[in-house]
């Protein structure tokens, strides 16, 4: 319905519509970029359950739009200004679906993958989480040798997501052990994101991938700058690893469209989020699971290693994470008694952790990040700042 709905509506303004999905996420960015089209469109809530619903544009050049860009296209939206465009007769756009939408992509994702190297004798477990990559996920690993052990892969319009994937990687490390496999990865719905379990069944979260393709490209001279930028959620854990090797962290606030925002102002090639969207700007505009995927596995074969082995140079800090629900966004700045409970915890924790207090972008949340070396004390801390916010803002 929001398909025909979308298509209609942007063919009633005289633009012609190129119909590809259901493709993933970054599949739509690339296809954008290969059929030189003006914009692109994906109708995805992500990791959501399938009763929400999202719409993420991409530019023609396969970036996310800005905030001003989108604040735009609201303003035209809503304020009518664009009411009187409308082309009859011939000038009315056309629809056209193109079927090789989904081999483009493949291809496209497989030449990130070195020429030459196989994934032959890997048994791998994948998990499309009944979403985007349903298709083009386990043909991706199968047509570079891979045996897969394919689970999430039978979408039925309400099942994206439920109990499968990204959200819930412990269906395969149940797989993976059950199978015997070497590795199992979790993409999410609209197949952006990727987290791995090892061959014992341990997650490698989107931390872990980031020391691990890190460390290998900076040794192999790929890595820009030296730097791989994270976010403020990102383990402290990951600055150590990755300073053993000479490579800095830029962290920038949550969200992977800050991540490329700064990748690309700062000319960085690796970047990305502890919930496993990771971006590599060689090779993609945004986010990509599958990219992700392919770019572990390389480090796999090439170093002979089992992936328990190579996420062993990431040793996380302990961290906590609390949730408050609030009646209102006053500034956190603004909360004398939530200042005073950070300004304590700051000073117990000193340079051996650290505290993040924010606003949800999406829920009437806020968020409470404790991280340091002992796990009694974070939560003590975490709690005081908790019990603050629920006495300033808290919907209780």
């Amino acid at each position: 319905m929001l398909e025909n709905a979308l298509a209609a509506g942007i063919c009633s303004m005289g633009v012609d519509v190129l119909l590809v999905g259901p493709l993933p996420t970054p599949g739509i960015a690339y296809v954008t970029r290969s059929l030189r089209a003006d914009a692109g469109i994906v109708i995805s809530a992500s990791h959501n359950p399938y009763q929400d619903n999202g719409i993420k544009f991409f530019s023609r050049d396969g970036f996310k739009l800005g905030d001003d860009e989108e604040h735009e296209i609201e303003e035209l939206t809503f304020t009518g200004r664009i009411d009187d465009i409308r082309p009859t007769a011939a000038a009315v756009g056309k629809a056209t679906r193109i079927d090789d939408a989904s081999g483009r992509y493949i291809e496209h994702v497989k030449r990130s993958f070195p020429r030459g190297m196989t994934l032959e004798g890997m048994k791998i477990v994948v998990d499309c989480a009944h979403g985007a990559a349903y298709k083009v996920g386990p043909s991706v690993f199968q047509e570079l040798g891979a045996q897969t052990i394919d689970i999430g892969v039978e979408p039925d319009g309400r099942n994206i997501n439920d109990g499968v994937g990204a959200l819930h990687p412990e269906v395969a490390a149940q797989a993976v052990k059950d199978h015997g496999a070497d590795l199992g990865i979790c993409l999410d719905g609209d197949g952006d994101r990727c987290l791995f379990v090892d061959e014992n069944g341990v997650l490698v979260d989107g931390d872990h991938v980031l020391a691990i393709c890190g460390r290998a490209w900076k040794k192999k001279g790929l890595l820009a700058n030296a730097t791989v930028v994270a976010t403020v959620m990102s383990s402290f854990g990951l600055e150590r690893s990755l300073a053993e090797v000479g490579v800095a962290v830029e962290r920038t606030e949550v969200g992977d469209r800050y991540v490329i925002e700064q990748m690309r102002a700062g000319g960085h090639n690796i970047g990305g989020e502890q919930s496993g969207h990771t971006v590599f700007l060689d090779f993609a505009t945004t986010g990509d699971g599958l990219v992700t995927a392919l770019q572990v596995l390389c480090t796999v074969v090439e170093s002979g290693k089992r992936l328990s082995e190579l996420a062993a140079c990431l040793t996380p800090m302990p961290q906590v994470l609390e949730n408050v629900e609030i009646r209102d966004r006053t500034p956190i700045e603004q909360l004398p008694a939530v200042q005073e409970a950070i300004g304590h915890a700051e000073a117990e924790l000193g340079d051996g952790g650290r505290i993040l207090v924010r606003y949800s972008g999406t829920q009437p949340l806020a968020r409470v990040m404790v991280e340091g070396e002992n796990e009694d004390q974070i939560r003590t801390l975490a709690r005081s700042v908790v019990s603050a916010l629920q006495d300033a803002v808290g919907d209780v």
